[in-house]
């Protein structure tokens, strides 16, 4: 038989037991509780502290320095040869691309990168990357992509250095400043149009040398200009000069519109430009602030054929207005550099910190007037 069932407990009895039960039910849900809430903070805690270790894996300092050429003394002497510079850089050149979402839509952009390090700092435009939720770059050897962080932009210069998790990778070599000059011949290597396979290679020379182009972010200043064809998804790759060093970094090409027409005039970040701006993106990599100069000046380009930039106001208070430089001078050298436009005086101030000391070279009534100015920082309405 099976056994009896337990008594029930007597009223009386099963009162007096239920009033200690729902207290230690109490406890128990309020040690559950605050467990609970302390595990919470535990995962939040380890979380945060894997997230901040993973966004310091990502991004590794490089000690290693920029890999640049010697001086030459004189122009090539024989004429550059397609198939070996190609061959030398492309290991050293990657496709860009990225996801992007500007105003709701989604969409991609594709652009080219040179190799800066061997443990896997690469150099490429900022509007390549501008507004990217993921980006990624391809190896020329690999048939995957690998996922790359962007660890510094400057818009305003239009470059920007991404990171890859991985070692061994060619650098490019870039070219002594000095050793750019008008007439050489130079490829520039990029994916064009993102076709389909190898990048791309076109075979022109460098047409001019200190161009400026306005843009959106400002003004781009120190311009290589050449024949050699850039198309979208060429920038940010090399152009590269015969010795298979990069002379520029291809940034933009001129485009026609209703009234004037432009053939074959592509435009790069010159070398002189890249090379301080590399270390200018390192140590804002490593959270340091870029200053930019201000002179406090309204410019505008001059519409007669002449040279220079005519300025059109004077900020009160500041440093022009110190120095007593006056609406209607025509700003023609900056520390002895030739201005030719607005843009050559905005690049060369903008290049420069507070503190510093340039001279400015104005015409004023026919005369020449150069005036030692001191710049500051600029304001945030400025």
């Amino acid at each position: 038989m099976p056994p009896p069932a337990p008594a029930p407990w007597p009223v009386e009895n099963q009162r007096r037991r239920r009033e200690p039960t729902r207290r230690r039910s109490f406890v128990w849900v309020l040690a559950l509780f605050v467990g609970a809430w302390c595990v919470g903070l535990v995962g939040v805690y380890v979380g945060a502290r894997i997230q901040s270790n993973d966004q310091q894996a990502a991004y590794r300092s490089s000690t290693q320095p920029v890999t640049t050429g010697g001086p030459r003394d004189a122009s090539f002497d024989k004429r550059l040869d397609v198939a070996a510079v190609t061959a030398a850089l492309r290991p050293s050149v990657v496709s860009v691309s990225s996801d992007i979402s500007e105003s709701g839509i989604n969409g991609e952009g594709v652009g080219t990168g040179v190799v800066l390090t061997s443990d896997g700092q690469i150099l490429t435009n900022a509007h390549v990357v501008e507004g990217a939720n993921d980006v990624r770059i391809r190896l020329d050897n690999e048939r995957e992509p690998r996922s790359a962080r962007i660890v510094a932009t400057d818009t305003s210069n239009d470059l920007a250095i991404l990171q890859v998790d991985i070692t061994g990778l060619t650098p490019a070599t870039f070219a002594d400043p000095a050793n750019v000059r008008v007439g050489d011949e130079v490829v520039a290597i990029g994916f064009a149009l993102d076709l389909d396979g190898e990048a791309s290679v076109t075979l022109g020379i460098i047409s001019a040398l200190d161009r400026t182009m306005i843009t959106d972010s400002g003004a781009l200043d120190g311009l290589i200009q050449t024949d050699a064809a850039i198309s979208s998804g060429n920038s940010g790759g090399p152009l590269v000069n015969a010795a298979g060093e990069v002379v520029g970094i291809n940034t933009a090409v001129a485009r026609g519109d209703a009234t004037n027409s432009a053939n074959n005039i592509g435009f790069a970040i010159s070398v002189s430009q890249v090379l301080p701006e590399v270390e200018v993106l390192r140590a804002k990599a490593e959270g340091e602030d870029r200053q930019s100069g201000f002179l406090g000046v309204v410019l505008g380009d001059r519409t007669d054929g002449g040279r220079g930039a005519i300025i059109t106001e004077v900020r009160p208070d500041s440093p022009a207005d110190d120095i007593g430089v006056r609406t209607g001078d025509v700003i023609v050298e900056i520390d002895g550099q030739t201005i030719d436009g607005s843009g050559g005086v905005i690049g060369a101030i903008r290049d420069r910190q507070p503190g510093d000391k340039v001279t400015v070279t104005v015409e004023r009534d026919g005369k020449q007037m150069s005036f030692e100015v001191t710049l500051v920082d600029r304001p945030t309405d400025g």
